[in-house]
């Protein structure tokens, strides 16, 4: 990690900020953009950018820009921004599929577009999406969600097919993750078999490092223990 500028996105949520915070102890610069209002002033280790709706391209472009301003160049995007709904087709709305559709695809999809000129200008330029297990066959009221998660990684197969050579575009594809909001969710649950955050950030980290320069076009399960 050491001097490699990343962008996170999501990286005011849990898993965000354990990959943030691992690759900064490791010495990378980071970025962390999120929707969420941003609140630490800028160091020349560590940026963040909130109030950004990634859904929108133009709004994308601009906290791409301002990353690239500010550390002088871009090697990695990490793109953790999402989110998650359980709703069955008969009972539920379009606007669920459209909301995930937004949240989770097409901010990894714009924010991907606007950063991928510096990724090809960078020695090791790598993106790395965050997918779902659950998306791979998809269960009663998991359809939304999982749609989304399946766009994911098309488009993770598609970038890392068009620029072979350039910058490699990998996916992990995490079951639950120990978060307080997913215990929360899911009280009577046996927690030690999900994956934690820790765990995830180290195979996002290592797809991001030059010891994965190898690696493209890969959906990597970290399933934990489930």
């Amino acid at each position: 990690m050491q001097g490699k500028v990343l962008i996170v996105t999501g990286a005011f949520g849990a898993l965000g900020k354990v990959v943030s915070d691992i690759a900064l102890s490791r010495g990378a610069r980071v970025a962390g953009i999120d929707h969420a209002p941003g609140q630490m002033p800028a160091t020349s280790e560590r940026i963040e950018i909130g109030g950004v709706d990634l859904s929108d391209a133009v709004r994308a472009k601009v906290a791409v820009e301002a990353t690239v301003k500010h550390f002088g160049r871009l090697d990695a995007v990490v793109n953790i921004a999402g989110g998650f709904a359980f709703e069955t087709i008969a009972d539920g709305d379009i606007k669920t599929w459209q909301r995930m559709h937004a949240l989770n695809l097409l901010t990894a999809l714009n924010t991907s577009h606007a950063a991928l000129p510096y990724l090809a200008a960078s020695k090791a330029g790598r993106i790395v999406n965050i997918g779902a297990m659950g998306a791979l066959q998809a269960g009663a009221g998991m359809g939304p969600y999982a749609a989304s998660k399946a766009a994911v990684h098309r488009l993770t197969e598609a970038l890392a097919s068009e620029w072979k050579g350039k910058v490699t575009v990998n996916a992990v594809l995490p079951s639950i993750i120990d978060t307080k909001a997913n215990r929360a969710d899911m009280p009577k649950a046996d927690f030690s078999k999900w994956v934690t955050p820790q765990e995830l950030a180290e195979v996002i980290l290592f797809l991001v490092s030059d010891a994965a320069s190898g690696v493209t076009g890969a959906l990597v399960p970290v399933s934990g223990r489930v």
